[in-house]
């Protein structure tokens, strides 16, 4: 059984290597972002409680931010939570936040996020998140907000819906209060008032979904416009560095035209 054991090893290893050769020299996508989906469902075929399911794709996570910046990318762009998981469970939800909570305190010391300097960001209605949660985010965006080597963004209580109504919301009240004339209102100034407005690109390069499920469900509507999308069966508990490796292929191997 060990000898079977190290034998897989060996062979995802070597995968893993050929991989690397053929995107290490290609255009590496500067924005990745990655619906993390299948938590529930891999502890529920592990016959796990959905906790595990979520711890699990919090580690996940931790290894996807080194494997990241280890191919350079940019800009990570995370869907943790949408507005309608609020309708799950008030224990699973109350799980899912604490599980958030913690996660976002390690950031406060985390080595790597500070030595690559790693402008970390929630973005969604962050109102509707718990206070103390709300703390937390204020401190880790505060701690990481001179940074711009890198970006990382954590999408809570967020909706792709909800941002497109809560930019239109503040155009509006800045042409109600006279502050802006309805005809300087373009798509670049719009822009600046996404959740995403901090960031140099704000438009993936590269959308990756885990678990098999080929939409979107309303993650970034207005900025994917021209994004790649990958749609992966994998359950995100069990996204491997390979999974990245392969997506980054197939993001390689597209012809991007944008229109042209």
């Amino acid at each position: 059984m060990l000898q079977t054991l190290l034998s897989l090893l060996g062979v995802y290893k070597a995968y893993e290597k050929w991989l690397w050769q053929q995107v290490k020299n290609g255009m590496k996508p500067e924005h990745i972002a990655i619906i993390l989906d299948g938590n529930r469902r891999w502890a529920s075929e592990s016959s796990l409680n959905p906790l595990f399911g979520h711890q699990h794709g919090a580690e996940k996570v931790e290894e996807l931010l080194d494997w990241c910046l280890d191919l350079n990318v940019k800009s990570i762009t995370l869907y943790a939570f949408s507005t309608e998981n609020f309708q799950r469970s008030l224990q699973e939800v109350g799980e899912i936040l604490q599980l958030a909570e913690e996660k976002l305190s390690e950031i406060l010391t985390n080595k790597r996020i500070h030595e690559q300097k790693v402008r970390v960001k929630v973005i969604g209605r962050i109102g509707l998140l718990p206070k103390k949660l709300q703390e937390i985010i204020r401190r880790v965006e505060k701690a990481t907000k001179g940074y711009d080597e890198h970006f990382l963004n954590i999408a809570l209580a967020y909706g792709g819906r909800a941002e497109i109504v809560d930019a239109t919301r503040k155009i509006a009240q800045k042409v109600k209060r006279g502050d802006m004339d309805s005809d300087e209102i373009d798509e670049e100034v719009f822009e600046q008032y996404l959740y995403t407005a901090h960031m140099p690109k704000q438009d993936p390069d590269l959308i990756i979904r885990t678990s098999g499920e080929e939409r979107l469900s309303g993650f970034l509507l207005w900025q994917c416009a021209y994004s790649e999308l990958c749609f992966l069966d994998v359950y995100w508990p069990k996204f491997r560095r390979i999974d990245l490796l392969r997506a980054v292929r197939t993001y390689q191997r597209r012809k991007r035209r944008f229109g042209q």
